[in-house]
């Protein structure tokens, strides 16, 4: 497949990927008894070529915030970011899909997922590559529900098995949605991949497959969870927590980076911002407690393990 061809077929990908996402949220919306409907904000890459299409839902009732977005642009990166990555030249071409959703009930998990498509050459001479993965961030974690999203993760790895290795993609995971200051993963994990620059025609139906595959992967989780009850309790918890995702987002994301190196956007780079968000001195959950629970099982974890273990966590703490 020529790399023009794959260029095209890529941004279709992910353009058809963010209306079926879009679509099955707004009507998780209409499920939770409420209109809200995702905005449609096409841009123009003021930098370069291109542009893309944000979409974002606020105020809902499932989603706090929920952000879905589209790009395909093309430019020319510093020379210090260009020499970062694979390939010489400083042109490049960018495609992708990015999406960041922050529902209302902190027992729904914040999670994330992006797929991109990158080519860096000369104009003749290029390297691409494709990137990406999704990752699961819960405020008081459900075993079931991180078994469930690795096990979707791990059966579309799979199906691909000359490009695709779950072992290794959430051992990835792992080590690079990791809050380094703070000493502390983000979340559960999922699968993390990048540079992946061998049997490219192969690579782009996998990317293909787990794009389509994070419907399967979250909603059941949502769906699980929407309607459990929660108290200011659970709300501050899920707002200290949130303060975390600022800080790796604003830090360590490379999405966030390579949108604010190249000129991009500002709204739509942050838009993976949560509209609320709490920080208090060093703060500790009371030993013992759910919240302190839920910390514990943020650690690294093998989550398909055959032995069953009991999700202690379901024990919720009371409103106060």
């Amino acid at each position: 497949m020529e790399l023009d061809q794959l260029w095209q077929q890529s941004q279709q990908l992910f353009r058809t990927l963010q209306a079926r996402i879009c679509a099955a949220l707004e009507e998780l919306e209409r499920a939770q008894g409420h209109d809200a409907t995702f905005s449609h904000d096409p841009w123009q890459y003021a930098a370069g070529e291109g542009g893309g299409i944000t979409r974002v839902l606020e105020d809902g009732a499932f989603l706090e915030k929920g952000g879905v977005n589209f790009s395909a642009v093309q430019g020319e990166f510093p020379e210090d970011f260009a020499a970062t990555m694979p390939g010489s030249g400083r042109r490049f071409r960018a495609t992708g899909i990015s999406l960041v959703l922050h529902p209302r009930n902190p027992h729904v998990p914040t999670v994330h997922a992006n797929f991109r498509f990158l080519m860096k050459g000369d104009g003749i001479r290029w390297t691409a590559w494709f990137g990406g993965g999704a990752d699961l961030t819960p405020y008081y974690p459900r075993v079931e529900d991180a078994r469930h999203f690795h096990r979707v993760w791990k059966q579309v790895c799979d199906r691909h098995p000359t490009v695709a290795d779950y072992a290794r993609f959430k051992r990835w995971c792992d080590e690079y949605f990791f809050v380094r200051h703070r000493g502390e993963p983000r979340g559960v994990g999922g699968i993390f991949f990048d540079y992946l620059q061998d049997r490219l025609p192969e690579v782009y139906a996998f990317v293909s497959d787990a794009g389509h595959a994070f419907l399967d992967a979250y909603l059941p989780i949502a769906e699980r969870r929407r309607r459990e009850p929660y108290g200011p309790r659970h709300r501050r918890w899920q707002l200290l927590r949130r303060g975390r995702y600022v800080e790796f987002n604003l830090v360590y994301d490379r999405g966030t980076l390579f949108g604010l190196r190249t000129g991009g956007r500002i709204e739509s780079i942050l838009m993976s911002l949560p509209p609320l968000v709490m920080w208090r001195y060093d703060f500790r959950p009371e030993p013992g407690s759910p919240e302190a629970r839920a910390l514990e099982l943020l650690q690294p974890r093998d989550w398909l393990a055959d032995e069953e273990e009991d999700d202690s966590n379901n024990d919720k703490p009371s409103s106060v």
